[in-house]
């Protein structure tokens, strides 16, 4: 892939993206985000369950969103990980954890996650185990392989409120930001404890937002906001730089939610 400037992207707007980029990806950002709940662990299990629960119901109004994971998390005595390890979610009652997500899909995640962590050390190390790393699209294939795990640890059962299971056509919008907080080490808000995959590797969270802003922005022609559209983002924002293309991740948001208050 070239690493110049796609002839089709005006300077000004190259120029727009990096200054609003900047401007979102601050120390202010975290407060009102859901990336501020792994950011308050320092134990890598700690930090990669909050990353994977938090960014899964990541969806609706962002106050709710944070209201949601703070009570999701007090469930858990703000200990994920011994939470997992002692099978604490047994004992939960059927309850809403937020939007169209229960207990009995926090059941189903975290069964799935006690039987990675059982047997591998981090979910980087299940990430690297299934060779990630080497492959051509890390979040798709990390997926696929969660999704596993957690039908068989699910008696054979899938749910697909804890991760999509159409890969094919998905988005995949929570996991690659999940994989953004993770990966992304540029030491402002992204947390950057993972080297199983570099920030090159990862692919824009694709949400309706971004999609709309891309797309008047010209920067995306797909009209549909599935796994082709955030390979087509992806390619053309990783033209403008290479080694950290979600890095316009803020930028678009920031265009697309920001400009509007």
């Amino acid at each position: 892939m070239s690493e110049t400037h796609p002839p089709h992207i005006d300077p000004q707007l190259i120029e727009l993206l990096d200054s609003e980029a900047r401007r979102i990806n601050s120390p202010e950002f975290i407060a009102l985000d859901p990336v501020q709940f792994p950011r308050q662990f320092s134990r890598l299990q700690d930090i990669e369950i909050a990353a994977l629960l938090a960014s899964t119901i990541a969806w609706g109004n962002r106050t709710m969103i944070c209201r949601n994971c703070s009570r999701m998390f007090a469930l858990m005595d703000w200990m994920p990980y011994r939470y997992i390890m002692d099978k604490g979610y047994e004992e939960l009652p059927e309850m809403n954890i937020h939007r169209t997500f229960f207990s009995k899909n926090l059941k189903h995640y975290l069964r799935g996650l006690h039987s990675i962590y059982a047997r591998h050390g981090s979910l980087q190390d299940f990430g690297r185990h299934h060779h990630i790393g080497s492959a051509p699209y890390p979040a798709w294939e990390l997926a696929a392989a969660i999704n596993r795990e957690f039908a068989t640890a699910n008696g054979g059962n899938c749910d697909s409120r804890c991760l999509p299971q159409n890969l094919d056509n998905t988005a995949l919008k929570r996991l690659n930001m999940a994989l953004r907080w993770l990966v992304r080490d540029d030491g402002i808000v992204d947390l950057g404890v993972w080297d199983v995959i570099k920030p090159s590797q990862l692919f824009i969270p694709l949400d309706v937002h971004v999609g709309n802003v891309s797309r008047n922005l010209g920067l995306l022609s797909r009209r549909s906001n599935d796994r082709k559209a955030v390979l087509e983002l992806t390619a053309t924002l990783k033209a403008l730089r290479p080694d950290d293309p979600v890095f316009y991740d803020y930028a678009l948001f920031g265009i697309g939610i920001e400009s509007k208050n």
